[in-house]
């Protein structure tokens, strides 16, 4: 059941504690003599202790908006604030010492080093910053993911779920302000999904926590605090407490509409 449905609050509207804050984002594309506007003035806020999910028909620029929200991509138009910090002031320097420490990924290519334990990849941002995790932090985040026992073993000789879960941990140990997620489960079966999700909802819910996931999943979706659809690279619609199939019939809807 949907509990409330409204449009999109903007940042000028965000509450304090926002996470992930965009206004009148654009993002255009040069095409041969022409250029292409994939994101069309999107406003959007996300709050510290959300799980936010964003949906949308194929081509609608859910990627392209969490590229540009994560500082992986330079809009061509507005403004993105990412854990207190406006992303035009900072140079790239400053944007890859955020990636290290404020921000996390968890992606479909789970960009693990092959040679690498399980472990030592969870280790590898603090050592790429010239650090050493506490003691004890890369098990516990292991043992959270439910791979303690795989600590030792190479990303070549671990399935597709178990390196997911290594790269989830990797984004545990980080222990980031905000994560964004490009579809964490599509690759899962039922149970190793579920797991995923449990502990992307865990780290969202902490005090400081905010997780933002890409998905096709309307499980997912549903399962998130608040669902934003995209339709022809604009924010069009908003759902908090959907069901499963309320979330899959919106989604329906607006590919139908957009003939995606």
């Amino acid at each position: 059941m949907v509990s409330q449905i409204r449009e999109p609050r903007t940042a000028d509207t965000a509450p304090t504690g926002v996470a992930i804050a965009a206004h009148d984002l654009r993002k255009a594309y040069q095409v041969g003599q022409q250029s292409l506007e994939i994101l069309h003035g999107i406003s959007l806020s996300v709050s510290s202790g959300e799980l936010v999910a964003v949906m949308g028909p194929s081509g609608s620029g859910k990627s392209t908006l969490m590229y540009c929200l994560a500082g992986l991509e330079a809009p061509t138009g507005g403004h993105v604030q990412l854990a207190g910090r406006p992303l035009e002031r900072l140079s790239r320097a400053d944007l890859a010492r955020m990636r290290r420490t404020s921000v996390g990924f968890v992606f479909q290519s789970y960009n693990l080093i092959p040679t690498l334990t399980a472990a030592e990849n969870v280790a590898l941002p603090y050592l790429l910053a010239g650090r050493k995790p506490a003691a004890g932090l890369v098990e516990q985040t292991l043992e959270a993911v439910g791979l303690a026992q795989r600590a030792t073993a190479r990303p070549p000789s671990m399935s597709g779920g178990e390196q997911q879960r290594v790269a989830l941990a990797r984004v545990l140990a980080q222990q980031p302000e905000v994560i964004f997620a490009d579809e964490p489960t599509g690759a899962l079966d039922t149970r190793t999904g579920e797991l995923v999700l449990a502990e992307l909802r865990r780290i969202a819910h902490s005090p400081k926590g905010c997780v933002l996931v890409v998905t096709h999943d309307p499980s997912v979706a549903a399962a998130c605090d608040r669902t934003l659809f995209l339709r022809d690279g604009q924010l069009v619609q908003e759902l908090r407490g959907a069901s499963v199939d309320v979330v899959a019939a919106t989604l329906a809807r607006l590919g139908a509409r957009s003939g995606g």
